[in-house]
């Protein structure tokens, strides 16, 4: 019976151990050292702010994978020796496979800063992040201030996570709005001032030049490249993450900044794979970066590599680009491209209303007015409805007039669509 082994218990490898046994009866098994079982990452914020417990974040029983004969090891993989097909655990046990799949995800950005190592300095990745953060900030008591380097969505979440325990927080961006770098900017001014509102000290173009600790290791300070210092007791790394492939360096698998796969999801090496965060694509698809750390994007590599390792090769093929997020009280969607400067020959239409809660913006091609994308922002869209207005290739002009039918708020919600098309209409929009 062919052997396949799956490094990493994250949304990529748990998806691709699921979809072999619906399609197989093939040996898996899923090694990673963080936790016994599978949980819903997503979810570590909410468990720090008391609305679930840790539990409640794996969404399987713990029968399930017996019972689903999916074999679960918790040990570490510290070499991979393709030439045996054996992998070197941290347990000095050496473990055989026929196929391998590596789902490693990411690890917090560390960019060299003099002190980036001492206590109380981390990122929120995983489980153990959520209990060194337990550690590091239980409560306004022990961490009278927190400082969060870097203005991404995981940063973000740390702010909020820490604003509900009273934490007082600094948040350091080098932009001069928050995510300008991905939002445009009059998109990125409105998240900038909703996360003022709540009371986070928020400092644009401000980076961080050296953490400063004490005599037993712990941090007590950092100090900006403008000169101030700011006194903390936790510096938390939020400047995005990197795959997680320190352990292949001897392995002879080709890496750049992650495993390079081909349109199957394999490795130079026939028979080894790589999927979600750890994986960059030799030739990226369409717009898309080679490497995207996107929770849905390592759910539909494990899907499809799934076919693969059963006799039915499927390309990778991730469609059309969206993602959500939640900056603190305001629901974000994106579907298709929305640049942070429109692409030559394109324009950005934004509306946004007048308690600065609400806010689209659109980018279409100027000649042709073929939609290209959209940002929402404290408005539900769905799915569907844009992706198929992809597909068709629809005009700005279309979807704007069927806005609406977009809309999956709730039924007494006071939809603002009628607005957006009249500003719209008014606008002196390129044809």
């Amino acid at each position: 019976m062919e052997h396949i082994v799956i490094i990493g218990n994250g949304i990529a490898g748990i998806t691709a151990a699921r979809y072999i046994r619906k399609l197989s009866d093939k040996r898996i098994t899923v090694i990673s050292a963080e936790t016994d079982y599978f949980f819903s990452r997503t979810a570590l914020m909410y468990v720090y702010m008391g609305h679930m417990k840790f539990e409640h974040t794996q969404p399987y029983e713990n029968w399930f994978w017996e019972k689903n004969r999916i074999e679960l090891k918790r040990d570490y993989v510290k070499h991979v020796h393709p030439e045996t097909k054996m992998l070197s655990l941290d347990s000095g046990e050496q473990f055989s496979y026929d196929k391998l799949v590596i789902a490693t995800g990411s690890i917090s950005n560390k960019f060299g800063w003099p002190g980036e190592d001492l206590q109380g300095v981390q990122g929120l990745i995983t489980r153990d992040d959520l209990e060194l953060l337990e550690v590091n900030a239980p409560n306004n008591d022990i961490c009278k201030r927190a400082v969060l380097i870097g203005g991404g969505l995981i940063g973000v979440e740390l702010a909020e996570m820490l604003h509900t325990r009273k934490i007082p927080v600094t948040f350091l961006v080098r932009e001069e709005a928050f995510w300008s770098g991905v939002l445009p900017k009059a998109d990125a001014r409105m998240i900038s001032d909703h996360i003022i509102s709540h009371g986070i000290d928020l400092q644009h173009e401000e980076e961080l030049d050296e953490i400063i600790g004490d005599e037993n290791g712990r941090v007590t300070a950092i100090k900006t490249k403008k000169g101030e210092t700011i006194e903390c007791n936790l510096v938390g790394l939020c400047a995005g993450v990197k795959p997680q492939i320190g352990f292949l360096a001897s392995s002879g698998i080709e890496t750049d900044k992650g495993i390079l796969v081909d349109e199957h999801l394999q490795t130079n090496i026939k028979g080894i794979y790589a999927i979600g965060d750890c994986a960059q694509q030799r030739k990226a698809v369409g717009e898309r970066k080679p490497v995207e750390a996107v929770w849905y994007t390592g759910r539909m590599m494990g899907e499809t590599l799934a076919q693969t390792l059963c006799g039915n090769p499927m390309e990778w093929s991730p469609g059309n680009w969206f993602n959500s997020a939640k900056f603190m009280d305001i629901e974000y969607q994106t579907y298709g491209w929305v640049w942070a400067e429109p692409k030559d020959g394109n324009e950005h239409y934004h509306w946004q209303d007048e308690k600065n809660e609400r806010a689209i913006t659109v980018e279409f091609e100027i000649a042709s007015r073929k939609f290209i994308g959209i940002n929402t922002f404290g408005i539900r869209m769905k799915h569907e409805v844009f992706d198929n207005w992809l597909n068709e290739e629809r005009s700005v002009d279309h979807v704007m007039e069927h806005l609406s039918k977009s809309c999956f708020d709730p039924e007494f919600y006071k939809k603002p669509f009628k607005k957006i098309n009249t500003h719209f209409q008014n606008q002196k929009v390129p044809s």
